[in-house]
């Protein structure tokens, strides 16, 4: 449904990413952040979902500063490896590609960016950090804890699982205490609960957070 495209970062460099354009005139722009497990088959679903509810959606390779084409799948051998390369990858060079692809579909109208895992964790980052943004959306992000004394600039909600073995409930209520201005909302559900390619895939969670994620779009 969509196409791979290139977009050039701040610093110059060169990533990736897979783009969808909406029939008839965009609602707005979404940028979909990644897991750990590069803009594989999932990602571009979500960006295609995205597209048929009226936005233009795009997914920047993040992993492309280390390794190329990385889309990897959702066994243990592919989370170690994610693992490996997001270590490599660093906050502001994640945000520079993040930057650049909502810069890339700025004529769509307002844009919000909406993580997934590592994504999730960036989103925050990208709420406090960038301009070029408008809404942010964080689902499942582990990290956001460890960066929650940063402001978001811009409105963002967050969406965590109260079975998630990665992320403790510990963590989520710091988050609502250190930001109670920020909508934070918890499923009864496990880690990665939107992804329907993971064990972990909670169908009800998933398609709630959804409609939240979209009336907060809208």
């Amino acid at each position: 449904m969509g196409e791979i495209i290139e977009l050039t970062a701040a610093d110059g460099h060169k990533c990736s990413a897979y783009k969808v354009i909406p029939t008839g005139k965009p609602k707005g722009g979404v940028v979909i952040l990644q897991e750990i497990f590069g803009v594989n088959s999932h990602i571009k679903e979500v960006c295609d979902g995205y597209a048929k509810l009226g936005y233009v959606a795009i997914a920047p390779a993040l992993f492309d500063r280390v390794a190329p084409n990385i889309t990897l799948g959702y066994e243990q051998s592919d989370i170690q490896q994610g693992l490996g390369y997001m270590k490599q990858v660093t906050q502001d060079d994640a945000l520079a590609d993040v930057d650049a692809a909502a810069k890339a579909i700025a004529d769509a109208g307002d844009t919000a960016v909406i993580g997934y895992c590592w994504g999730g964790s960036l989103s925050y980052l990208a709420a406090c950090r960038l301009s070029s943004i408008n809404r942010a959306v964080g689902y499942y992000g582990g990290q956001i804890p460890q960066t929650i004394e940063e402001e978001p600039k811009v409105p963002i909600i967050l969406h965590f699982g109260d079975a998630d073995a990665s992320i403790p409930m510990s963590a989520v209520e710091e988050v609502k205490a250190k930001r109670p201005d920020i909508p934070v909302y918890v499923y009864s559900a496990g880690h990665g609960f939107n992804c329907d390619h993971r064990a972990s895939y909670d169908a009800t969670s998933a398609k709630l957070a959804l409609d939240r994620t979209l009336e907060f779009l809208a």
